[in-house]
C-alpha cells in the first residue's frame, strides 16, 4: 500500500516543482448549477458538487487536464481535490462571487512529466487569491485576478446498477491496501436489477451515500463479474444502504498464488449482507466485521 505524507506548500509553481519525490505513482453531493452567473449565490451554486477539471488557461494558452483532476467544496468550507497526480485539502471562503482557497495541504507523489507540469499550473491558479466564479448549465469557471482560468464540469455519481466496478483495494477497518499486482484490473463486479422491478432513483441517490433508509423497498437482482481469476455470479438484493449477496457460483480455474489469495478475500463478501457507499465514481462494500473492498467505475 502506498503511503502519502501531507505538507503545507505555498502552492506556487516553484514550490510544487521542488516537492520531494516521496511516493512514486503506481473522494455530499448537490443538485448542480442552474444559474448563468452565480454572483451572490456563489456558495450554494458551487458547494456539494464534484467538479471535474477540464482545462487550465494560462497566459492565453489552454492546457487540457489529465484524468482524475477535480475539485469538491463542502458546505462547511472544506475543499478537496486532485491536481492530476497529487491530492489536496484546503479551506474555502466565499465573498460575493469570489472564492478563496487557503491553508492547502498536498501529497507529494511523483507522476509522469505531463501531469506534474499541469498540476503546477492548476495549483498556482487555485492558490492565486480570490477567484471569480461563473457557474451555469453544469459548468464552472474560476478566473484569477490576472485573467488565468480554470474550466470545470459537474460530474454525477456513477449508478450502482449497470456500472462495471473494477476492484482496486481490500479494506480492513480504516486501512485499505492495493490488490496484488497480478490481480490489478482483473477483478470487477456489475450489479443488474431484476427486470420489472420498480425504479427507485430517489432512494438510490440517497442511499448510495450510506444513509440507511429504514423501510425502503428492496430491489432484487444479480451481481456478476470476475474475482481476478474465476468468474462469479450471485443473487443481489438491495435494501436501503445494504446489499444481501447470495451464495456465489464460480468457475473452477486455478491461477497463481497471489490471484487466488485476492480471490479468497473477495469471496468472503458473498453469502452475507454488506453495506455499500458510492462517492462519485468510487464504491465501497463493507461486511459487518469491517472487511470489504473498494472499487472504481469504469469510464
Amino acid at each position: 500500500m502506498y503511503r502519502q505524507r501531507l505538507t503545507l506548500p505555498a502552492l506556487t509553481l516553484t514550490a510544487l516543482t521542488l516537492l520531494p519525490l516521496a511516493v512514486a505513482c503506481g473522494n455530499e453531493k448537490g443538485g448542480g448549477t442552474g444559474s448563468s452567473s452565480v454572483g451572490a449565490d456563489t456558495e450554494p451554486s458551487v458547494t456539494g458538487v464534484h467538479w471535474t477539471v477540464d482545462s487550465v488557461t494560462v497566459n492565453g494558452t489552454t492546457h487540457q487536464a489529465p484524468d482524475g483532476a477535480h475539485v469538491e467544496i463542502a458546505k462547511d468550507g472544506r475543499a478537496t481535490g486532485n491536481y492530476g497526480c497529487n491530492s489536496f485539502h484546503s479551506t474555502a471562503t466565499f465573498k460575493g462571487d469570489r472564492i478563496t482557497l487557503s491553508r492547502t495541504l498536498s501529497t507529494e507523489m511523483a507522476c509522469e512529466k505531463r501531469p506534474m507540469e499541469f498540476e503546477a499550473s492548476l495549483a498556482r491558479a487555485l492558490a492565486a487569491g480570490p477567484l471569480t466564479a461563473e457557474a451555469g448549465q453544469g459548468k464552472l469557471t474560476l478566473t484569477t485576478t490576472e485573467g488565468d482560468r480554470v474550466h470545470l464540469t459537474e460530474e454525477k455519481d456513477a449508478p450502482l446498477y449497470g456500472t462495471k466496478w473494477t476492484v482496486n483495494s481490500l479494506v480492513g477497518g480504516d486501512v485499505a491496501q492495493s490488490l496484488p499486482a497480478a490481480a490489478d484490473g482483473k477483478a470487477w463486479l456489475t450489479f443488474t436489477k431484476k427486470s420489472g422491478d420498480k425504479e427507485a432513483g430517489d432512494k438510490e441517490a440517497g442511499d448510495k451515500k450510506g444513509a440507511n433508509k429504514k423501510g425502503a423497498d428492496k430491489e432484487t437482482g444479480t451481481v456478476s463479474g470476475s474475482l481476478g481469476c474465476n468468474r462469479v455470479s450471485a443473487k443481489a438484493t438491495v435494501r436501503g444502504s445494504h446489499i444481501t449477496l447470495g451464495a456465489p457460483r464460480t468457475t473452477r480455474q486455478m491461477c497463481s498464488g497471489s490471484l487466488m489469495t485476492a480471490e479468497k478475500s473477495l469471496l468472503k463478501l458473498f453469502d452475507s449482507t454488506v453495506s455499500y457507499r458510492i462517492d462519485h465514481r468510487a464504491i465501497t462494500l463493507t461486511s459487518e466485521n469491517g472487511e470489504g473492498i473498494g472499487a472504481m467505475a469504469d469510464r
